[in-house]
């Protein structure tokens, strides 16, 4: 897989998981010097226009990540054409956007469409009805798949450029 030139992350409300990863795949990519567009976006629209979840940004903080300029928005069909791939971080929402995808295909036939995969091997679990604990976990997890990501971008990328 190339380096995608934009990415989305999606989760249920836009305001934990999602902006999190946001967050971090934001300070990584710049670290490594990677020229890609990030964004996040809900399933659902519950918390349109807020910041994400205070405990999120406290977390974050402490951890190097700045989620206070983020603000949550209900993804839209018209993503499906914006970003080369779409996260979702749990079944769940990579089923309803299964679904919205089928429904951005039937609009538009024969553009192409951003690939929609999971974040990781096993859900992000969303850590809205937790703690503390399960927002530092959430962010554990986030960045060892952050950086499984960008280890797979940047490696198959270098073997292209050797062909």
């Amino acid at each position: 897989m190339n380096v995608p030139k934009s990415v989305l992350l999606v989760c249920l409300g836009n305001i934990c998981r999602s902006p999190s990863a946001e967050a971090v795949l934001r300070q990584k990519i710049t670290q490594k010097n990677l020229d890609i567009v990030l964004d996040s976006a809900g399933t659902a629209g519950y918390h349109i226009g807020e910041k994400p979840d205070n405990r999120a940004i406290t977390v974050g903080e402490k951890l190097g990540y700045d989620l206070s300029q983020l603000r949550a928005r209900q993804i839209q069909w018209e993503d499906f054409y914006r970003f080369d791939i779409i996260f979702a971080m749990d079944k769940n929402n990579f089923n309803d956007l299964q679904k919205l995808q089928k429904k951005a295909q039937d609009f538009h036939l024969n553009q192409p469409i951003g690939t929609l995969l999971a974040f990781d091997t096993v859900d992000v679990a969303d850590p809205y009805y937790g703690n503390l604990d399960d927002f530092r976990q959430m962010f554990v997890q986030i960045q060892k798949t952050a950086d499984n990501w960008i280890s797979i971008w940047q490696n198959n990328n270098q073997n292209l450029t050797k062909l």
